[in-house]
């Protein structure tokens, strides 16, 4: 309350423009941004094939998620959210996931929420997400989130629809209780949504006006698409796309330009995912190592005789110049 919650700090010292954006826009459906970070899938098969070698089993979706939270942790702006026309910096990083324990019409489905640090190496964010995963696909497993949902949804309609008022209001007052904060999928950093597992392309999905999460990713199906190699040659090869949804009142055009950067070399990159960050918060100065990198030509170091039997030359091409302008002077003199 008074600014004060429990699953973020109000920012101070902002710009005028940055401070005024969500009076102007004051719900989050009013300020989303849709766009699309396109990968080329040749490094990252390449890296599930090595990885998958070695005895253990990475997928796209577990590179998606590690990308998200480095992301989020270096580019702190992302993990903020609006709540009453005040930025806020959410103290933790959290991606949510909705899952179908069976591929059927009627199957059941649960959202299950990540909390990470934003250090953690791929290996340990794939430890996460597995473990969660596995512990909510058991038939007879009930998730937090659908206990919670369960007991609203039991009552009449009128005290539903006053009750969601309520849990609004505690919500926008800053007094919504921990419990049902960290039960809401749609209080978190990033929800995401795994299309590729159902065979289906990349969209573009709102933003919920309940809760606090202002990134949506949509992961889809990859496919085949013609690109241009070195501005010279078209080719084919196969891409994966993600489709994004951001609330701009966050960050600038600026920051969330170089962020979605840092997003598509982390992902055509995944070899820098392995290593965790710097438990110092520091982040290291060669965090992106592009494999395709310019060769630099070097320069061919002369040797001594070399270079003596050079020097003559040039000596003796400097004489003939003047001797040629001496003549050319004289010629005109004689002229005259």
């Amino acid at each position: 309350m008074f600014g004060h919650r429990s699953d973020g700090k109000k920012v101070k010292g902002l710009n005028i423009i940055d401070k005024a954006e969500p009076f102007f826009m004051p719900q989050r459906i009013d300020a989303v941004n849709y766009t699309t970070v396109k990968v080329p899938c040749v490094p990252l098969d390449e890296f599930i094939a090595r990885e998958r070698r070695n005895g253990v089993s990475y997928s796209y979706m577990h590179l998606v998620i590690a990308t998200i939270v480095r992301v989020l942790y270096i580019r702190k702006k992302l993990n903020r959210f609006i709540m009453r026309g005040s930025i806020y910096q959410r103290n933790y990083i959290s991606v949510s996931l909705d899952i179908k324990k069976k591929l059927e019409d009627e199957g059941e489905s649960v959202t299950l929420k990540f909390y990470f640090t934003g250090r953690e190496s791929l290996p340990e964010i794939k430890e996460i997400v597995d473990k969660e995963i596995a512990a909510n696909m058991q038939e007879d497993s009930v998730h937090r989130t659908t206990k919670t949902a369960g007991k609203l949804v039991k009552l009449p309609d009128f005290m539903f629809r006053w009750a969601m008022a309520f849990v609004r209001w505690l919500d926008r007052h800053g007094m919504l209780p921990k419990s049902l904060i960290k039960a809401s999928p749609f209080h978190t950093s990033c929800f995401l949504t795994n299309l590729k597992s159902i065979k289906l392309g990349y969209i573009y999905h709102h933003l919920y006006n309940f809760g606090t999460t202002t990134m949506f990713v949509a992961l889809g199906k990859e496919k085949m698409e013609p690109y241009v190699e070195n501005n010279k040659e078209l080719k084919v090869g196969k891409f994966l796309t993600l489709g994004m949804s951001l609330d701009e009142r966050v960050a600038d055009g600026l920051y969330m330009g170089k962020s979605l950067k840092l997003c598509n070399d982390l992902l055509a990159n995944p070899d820098n995912l392995m290593n965790g960050m710097p438990d110092d918060g520091s982040i290291p100065k060669k965090l992106i190592r592009r494999k395709n990198k310019r060769v630099k030509t070097k320069k061919v170091k002369q040797s001594r005789k070399e270079k003596k039997k050079i020097r003559p030359l040039k000596n003796k091409e400097k004489h003939d110049r003047k001797m040629r302008k001496a003549a050319e002077k004289a010629a005109k003199l004689s002229e005259q």
